[in-house]
């Protein structure tokens, strides 16, 4: 199954973040809870957690990508066959 991993709201007044680092690359194991990435928001930096297991399929939000709340950044599956 593929996952897609979206821009949380991870403040109330946030619309938009850059991304400013992978942590994971595609084809990598993730782990639930696991750091998969950080964002900058007009507040700060924060490091953004997965909430599924299994492996970085495909990255959509390169380093440096302003995207906003709710967008699809990244794909996850449970299996590497799958992102094939």
């Amino acid at each position: 199954m593929t996952y897609p991993v979206l821009l949380p709201q991870l403040t109330e007044t946030m619309e938009e973040a850059t991304i400013v680092n992978w942590f994971k690359q595609p084809g990598d194991r993730i782990e639930k809870q696991e750091r998969l990435y950080e964002v900058e928001t007009d507040k700060s930096i924060m490091e953004v957690e997965s909430i599924e297991t299994g492996y970085v399929c495909k990255i959509t939000a390169p380093t440096g990508t302003t995207v906003s709340v709710g967008d699809q950044i990244a794909s996850i599956t449970d299996t590497l066959a799958e992102c094939g």
